[in-house]
């Protein structure tokens, strides 16, 4: 499947589109986020959405591929300059981070109710999140790895790993709706957990 944006006109008005979008499925899910809705929180006409995007589906799978690119691009130095121990502890922060906001919540729920009907928003919310991220963090590895900071046979496993290790205790209780607020000792509390668990299996 090729990325959502290949199909994508931009244009003027692109990102105002993609902020009204955003805005309306995460207050409103993905089934009764109506396109007029949209148009009008983003302040545009149907037309100069439809010119766009010509399908919600479209519209939804670019406003998270927007999203967890910019999450990517900022949750860890792909130059691979830092030490393991400060550059995974910054991109477990930055990630749960994300976890947690509401825009995160809302896209999983929407994928995760919307996949059975229309497998593209599943691969396309796989794509664009799992494993982008495990690509983005598997580059850092290799050079951390090079540098003999870390020994890992297999780069993807231990990058999925390390994902997971990031949502220990926040998703469950997220998505049961136990806790929905976690302070920044919580936070830090997973964060450094993650990571010494990590470095504990692959440091060197």
């Amino acid at each position: 499947m090729n990325a959502p944006a290949t199909a994508i006109r931009q244009g003027r008005k692109y990102e105002q589109v993609l902020e009204g979008a955003r805005t309306v499925f995460v207050a409103m899910g993905y089934e009764r986020a109506s396109v007029d809705e949209i148009a009008r929180v983003a302040a545009v006409s149907k037309a100069t959405l439809y010119a766009y995007f010509p399908e919600k589906r479209l519209l939804f799978t670019e406003v998270y591929r927007t999203e967890i690119l910019r999450l990517a691009d900022s949750a860890i130095e792909l130059s691979g300059t830092k030490p393991p121990e400060i550059a995974l502890r910054e991109a477990a922060r930055r990630f749960l981070a994300y976890l947690t906001s509401d825009f995160a919540i809302a896209m999983y729920r929407i994928c995760v109710a919307e996949t059975p009907r229309f497998p593209e928003i599943g691969q396309a919310f796989y794509e664009s999140g799992p494993e982008l991220g495990r690509a983005r963090l598997g580059d850092y590895l290799r050079c951390a790895q090079a540098r003999g900071q870390l020994q890992i046979d297999d780069i993807d496993l231990a990058a999925d790993q390390f994902f997971q290790l990031c949502q220990s205790t926040v998703c469950d209780r997220i998505l049961c709706g136990v806790q929905t607020q976690f302070s920044e000792d919580e936070m830090m509390r997973i964060v450094n957990g993650a990571v010494e668990t990590f470095l504990a299996r692959y440091g060197t």
